[in-house]
């Protein structure tokens, strides 16, 4: 491929089923926000599309558990997920969703195209049917044990605890996921893309071509999927969600989701393209664009495999010029997992650390799982913003702008002299340029924190406080400092944007191109006048760190409950605590309701040790015929409180249940009054 400056690049379209997590952020959007930032410093002409995918099964199961439609699902999740990408600072050109009418429109030309070539076949086969509920069962909709490791929740086309790409005919046990029932095998029509047909095609284009500069793990998969040859897949679905086939004899089908996921990066470039005057094709059909499509490590057989084959077959689109997915992000050594919400979301992140994007911007730039599963932990978020942010970057910022402002009133003084350092700065421009060509973010990351580390030291050896009878050498001093500062500025904006800004604001500067700053010479002039200074990262305490970690523990409790309605465990109290509580059986003996109260009744109870008034709360529970009479457990001892005018000596215990209802908590069989429970 020729040096082009025309660059496609695509994020992954995340599932409009609920909240992006720290594993999408690490896994796909962070990374290709890192690059296109670059890619644009460099002065290439970038198109970065993302959007919603809203046709997945996925979708379609949270619709039928929460009652509502999928169409209602999709335009919640859209709008949150759009939102929090842009506030992480995820600078899309354009992101759009596949419920969009020109996306149907869009994927039914594709889909037409192979059709009216003759590039599918047209197959009559037995799909598992459930008869409960009517419905063809998409891979999605059948759980079963996965043939290859044993997980017994594995799915229809993908285990998710081996990562074994399947069919539903390979699950052992195979159950509906709408019903819980066994599905029947049921004949039904479906169009075909014959993979087989492409395998020359991709060994000569990926396992030829791209052996030296395709990630291993990529590499790898493919070369795996391709040993063990690779099969017709149906290209449509018997669903009532999606696009819909574009065929009179396909009644109730629809397009697969991943054939129109991936043709949802093409209508979102042509919506941008519409937007922006644009031809749309100079991106997806031009020989000299460079199409890369950042995805997570479960993808990579679609954007490997599939999609290429898709595009093979349409004949007028170019090839990824690489698929450089990542590894997963694990949380406190242990899997990111939505259903368990066992995640840190990234939207209550921003509520809860407002002003900090780019903190998390950061850690998980710094724990990148690039080549293998990488761990994110609360303890290790907090060192790395207190000793690396506050305490190396921030620490060095903020002295070169109290000192500036101190000894010149802000204004960069004159270069009496030549340090080293200040010469070696722009080396760290092209040295990080290096690793983001090759996708290396963890060593970029690196490379960019040690020339703060630089500043940091230059300071510390100079020391130019202590050399105020030399006023022309701390001059020298200071403006090397300045130098340094404005390196940092410039080249940390890929990283941390929001950071950038603010330094940018701060150090009254402009953005320069990347290539401007590996060969620049000054960065900031003699007599440049600073703007006052702001704090740019602050200290994070124990206290917020702790809640988190709790917060997270509270998830996993809940997650091992045997009974999920349950309400969660409180605060833990002590034996001591315990034994002071002194509950016992009694009997209601008279009930009456409590004037102008609807929910209070006022009751008579025998205790054993005494006949006592108790005002109860049950009123819409019971009626006073099925309580009188009735047993039940009495916490004896609770101080006595007035409730309308009432003095109540007790409380009646009660079981919640999940519909909101009490139920009396009574022994099975008549027990004397005043027996003690406990």
């Amino acid at each position: 491929m020729s040096n082009t400056n025309r660059y496609t690049l695509t994020a992954a379209l995340p599932y409009a089923n609920g909240p992006i997590h720290i594993g999408h952020l690490a896994g796909v959007y962070i990374p290709a926000d890192i690059y296109a930032r670059y890619l644009r410093r460099k002065g290439m002409d970038v198109a970065f599309i993302g959007g919603s995918d809203e046709h997945g099964i996925p979708i379609t199961i949270r619709a039928k558990k929460e009652n509502t439609t999928p169409q209602a699902i999709v335009d919640q999740y859209h709008e949150l997920i759009k939102d929090t990408l842009y506030k992480f600072g995820v600078s899309f050109d354009h992101y759009s969703r596949t419920s969009n009418p020109k996306h149907h429109e869009v994927s039914s030309d594709f889909f037409l195209n192979l059709y009216n070539n003759g590039k599918f076949i047209e197959e009559i086969s037995e799909q598992f049917y459930d008869e409960e509920a009517k419905e063809f069962l998409a891979d999605r909709y059948i759980v079963g044990t996965c043939p290859k490791c044993q997980n017994p929740n594995a799915y229809g086309d993908q285990c998710e605890s081996c990562g074994s790409t399947l069919s539903p005919t390979e699950l052992i046990d195979p159950r509906s996921a709408l019903s819980g029932n066994v599905p029947v095998l049921k004949e039904t029509k479906n169009w075909y893309l014959p993979l087989n047909e492409y395998e020359s095609f991709l060994k000569e284009w990926i396992l030829d071509g791209h052996k030296e500069d395709w990630k291993s793990n990529v590499y790898g998969q493919v070369k795996s999927w391709i040993d063990d040859g690779l099969k017709p897949r149906a290209m449509t679905r018997d669903l009532n969600w999606g696009v819909k086939v574009p065929l009179p004899d396909a009644e109730g089908k629809v397009l697969y989701v991943w054939f129109d996921a991936p043709i949802g990066y093409i209508t979102s470039t042509i919506e941008w393209a519409e937007a922006n005057g644009k031809d749309w094709k100079d991106y997806w059909q031009n020989p000299d664009t460079k199409l890369i499509h950042f995805i997570g490590k479960d993808n990579i057989v679609f954007h490997c495999i599939i999609f290429p084959a898709m595009l093979k077959a349409h004949g007028d689109f170019i090839m990824p010029e690489n698929v450089p997915a990542n590894e997963f992000m694990n949380l406190e050594d242990d899997k990111i997992s939505t259903s368990r919400n066992w995640a840190v979301w990234g939207n209550e992140y921003l509520d809860e650390f407002p002003g900090q994007e780019d903190v998390l911007r950061y850690v998980l730039t710094a724990n990148l799982p690039e080549n293998k599963d990488n761990n994110f932990t609360w303890k290790d978020f907090q060192t790395k913003n207190n000793s690396e942010l506050v305490g190396i970057l921030g620490n060095f910022i903020n002295r070169v702008m109290v000192l500036t402002q101190k000894y010149y009133n802000g204004i960069v003084p004159e270069k009496t002299m030549e340090f080293e350092e200040v010469a070696q700065i722009k080396e760290f421009a092209k040295k990080i340029g290096a690793h983001l060509e090759k996708f290396e973010y963890r060593n970029a990351l690196m490379e960019y924190m040690n020339l703060a580390r630089l500043g940091n030291q230059f300071l510390q050896s100079q020391e130019p406080w202590k050399k105020q009878d030399n006023p022309e050498e701390v001059k020298g001093i200071m403006y090397a400092a300045a130098q340094i500062t404005g390196m940092l500025a410039q080249l940390g904006e890929p990283f941390m944007p929001f950071t950038a800004e603010k330094l940018f604001k701060m150090l009254n500067i402009e953005q320069k191109t990347w290539n401007e700053l590996e060969t620049a010479e000054e960065l900031i002039p003699t007599g440049h006048q600073f703007n006052p200074s702001e704090l740019i990262f602050a200290k994070i305490e124990d206290e917020t760190i702790d809640f988190q970690i709790n917060k997270l523990q509270q998830s996993k409790m809940q997650n091992q409950m045997t009974n999920p309605n349950a309400a969660p465990q409180k605060e833990l109290v002590s034996f001591d605590d315990f034994q002071k509580m002194d509950i016992r059986i009694g009997t209601i003996l008279e009930a009456k309701k409590v004037e102008k109260a609807d929910k209070l009744y006022e009751l008579r109870v025998d205790t054993g040790m005494d006949v006592r008034t108790i005002v109860s709360g049950i009123a819409e529970h019971f009626t006073l015929e099925e309580i009188v009479g009735k047993q039940a457990m009495v916490l004896a001892n609770l101080a006595p409180r007035k409730i309308r005018g009432i003095e109540s000596h007790g409380m009646l215990l009660f079981a919640d249940k999940a519909d909101g209802k009490l139920t009396f908590i009574n022994p099975e069989a008549e027990t004397p009054n005043g027996v003690q429970v406990g």
